[in-house]
C-alpha cells in the first residue's frame, strides 16, 4: 500500500472526520501540530484577538495554555464530535469563549486559520501535497466544529475560507502591545522544546517561516535572506526523508508527546482543561477515570 492511499475511497462529504483523523494522526502528525500552532500564532497579529488573549491572562502560564488548547482540539478529533469526550471538549471551548465579548468575525477568522494554514504549510513543507478530497474533508471537519461553536456565516469551501482569511488579515493585521506580548511568550515556549544551546537558532528559524505581513504586524525583524534559504532547505530535506519512510501504523497523538509538561500520563481530565474565569465548577479532589492513552509512534 502506498502511503497516500489511506484515504482512497472515502467520501470527503460523509467520511470527513475519518479522513481528517488519518491526516492528523497518521500521515502528517508533526506538520498538523506545527501548522495549527502557527495558525493560532497568526491570530495574535489581529489586535482584537491578541489584546484579549493578553488581558485575559490566559497566556501567563504559556505551557498550560498550549497543552490545554491542543488537548481540547484533539478530543473531538480522536473520539469523535458525538462522543462524551468530544462533547465535553467542545463544551469547555464554548464556555471559555462565552466569558468574553468576541465578535463572530473574529471567531470566523480564527476558524479560517485552522482550515487554511495547515494546507498552505503542507504545500510548502509537507512530504506530499494534500489531495482535493483531503482539502475538502478538512474544510468540512472545521465547518462542523464551527457549527458546534455556533459560528455564523462560515465560508462553505476551502477557497472561500482562504479568501476570507487573506482579506481579514489585510484589513486587520496591525501592531498591538498585547498581541506582541502573547507572541513573545509563545515563541519563547517553542524554543524550550529544544536543548538550550539551540534555542537562539530555533527562534530565528521560526521567524524565517513567517511571512512579511505577519512579521510587520508583530514588529519582528526580517531574518536574513540566507537564513530563509537555509530554513526552507531544512524543511524540504525533512520532507524528503519522511517521504522515504514506511506508512505509520499507529496513531501519533499530541497527548502522548513529550511537549506536554502540565500533566503527567493518565491524569488529563477533559472537563478540567482550559481557563475558568468564574472559577472551576469541577471538584479537583474527586477520583476521575483517566483517559486511556494511545501508544505513540515515531
Amino acid at each position: 500500500m502506498f502511503r497516500w492511499d489511506r484515504n482512497r475511497g472515502l467520501d470527503p462529504h460523509i467520511d470527513f472526520e475519518q479522513i481528517y483523523r488519518n491526516l492528523s494522526l497518521y500521515d502528517f502528525p508533526w506538520d498538523f501540530n506545527q501548522s495549527l500552532s502557527f495558525a493560532l500564532f497568526r491570530t495574535y497579529a489581529v489586535p482584537s484577538v491578541g489584546r484579549l488573549l493578553s488581558e485575559s491572562k490566559g497566556f501567563d502560564d504559556t505551557q498550560k495554555r498550549y497543552d490545554d488548547t491542543a488537548l481540547l482540539l484533539e478530543r473531538p478529533l480522536v473520539c469523535g464530535f458525538d462522543s462524551a469526550e468530544g462533547k465535553t471538549a467542545i463544551r469547555r471551548i464554548n464556555q471559555m469563549h462565552r466569558a468574553y465579548d468576541i465578535t463572530n468575525d473574529d471567531m470566523r477568522y480564527v476558524l479560517s486559520t485552522f482550515v487554511v494554514v495547515p494546507k498552505r504549510w503542507i504545500d510548502d513543507y509537507g512530504w506530499r501535497k494534500l489531495t482535493y478530497d483531503e482539502v475538502t474533508a478538512s474544510t468540512n471537519y472545521y465547518r462542523k466544529l464551527g457549527r458546534h461553536m455556533n459560528i455564523k456565516d462560515m465560508p462553505e469551501t476551502y477557497q472561500e475560507f482562504a479568501d476570507f482569511l487573506d482579506a481579514y488579515e489585510a484589513e486587520h493585521f496591525a501592531y498591538d502591545e498585547g498581541g506582541r506580548r502573547v507572541a513573545d511568550m509563545t515563541l519563547h515556549l517553542l524554543t524550550t522544546f529544544y536543548p538550550r544551546p539551540l534555542r537562539p537558532a530555533v527562534e530565528v528559524f521560526s521567524r524565517a517561516l513567517m511571512d512579511r505581513p505577519l512579521l510587520e504586524a508583530l514588529r519582528y525583524s526580517e531574518p536574513p535572506a540566507a537564513v530563509r534559504t537555509l530554513s526552507l532547505a531544512a524543511m524540504r530535506a525533512r520532507a524528503a526523508f519522511i517521504r522515504m519512510l514506511p506508512p505509520r501504523l499507529r496513531a501519533k497523538r499530541f497527548e502522548n508527546s513529550g511537549r506536554i509538561k502540565t500533566y503527567r500520563p493518565g491524569e488529563v481530565v477533559t472537563e478540567r482543561l482550559g481557563t475558568f474565569p468564574g472559577g472551576c465548577p469541577v471538584g479537583h479532589t474527586s477520583a476521575e477515570p483517566a483517559v486511556e492513552p494511545v501508544a505513540a509512534a515515531r
